[in-house]
């Protein structure tokens, strides 16, 4: 797989039926390791040991309700009232972020109202923290660490 511009950790890799899976600990399991789990993986990781988010507040593959239709954010971080307050959605290192896959995580935000809404393809991450009372947004320059986040 990829290198990419999050910290290495200690992947638990399996193989079944000539197919290899990785470790979720957020889902306690194993999961087909696609080029975009590999980002996830590293990007929850990340959050868990370098911005300090309790494992306990992240989901990952959350189904919502869009406009009639069922979707899955790829990961979603509750605040201490269980309520979304980041939205994260990955994308495959080969993948561009552009104005297109951010429309993606604006739609599920339409449903879950989050405060912080970031993309990432492992390479490069783009942080936006929205203030609904001013009806603004801003592009943050790093994801912030969970105190600054639940502040």
């Amino acid at each position: 797989m990829d290198k990419l511009a999050l910290p290495e950790f200690q992947v638990r890799l399996s193989e079944k039926d000539g197919k290899t899976f990785i470790f979720d600990k957020v889902r306690k399991k194993h999961v087909a390791l696609t080029p975009e789990e590999w980002v996830r993986q590293h990007f929850v990781n990340y959050l868990i040991t370098a911005k300090h988010y309790p494992i306990e507040t992240i989901s990952n593959e959350v189904a919502i309700k869009l406009h009639n239709t069922s979707k899955r954010c790829d990961t979603v971080i509750f605040n201490t009232m269980l309520e979304p307050f980041i939205i994260a959605e990955y994308k495959a290192p080969h993948i561009e972020i552009t104005e297109e896959v951010f429309q993606q995580i604006l739609r599920y935000n339409m449903s879950l109202h989050a405060r912080y809404l970031i993309v990432s393809n492992g390479l490069k991450h783009i942080c936006c923290q929205i203030d609904y009372t001013q009806q603004t947004y801003k592009f943050l320059k790093e994801i912030p660490t969970y105190e600054e986040a639940i502040k």
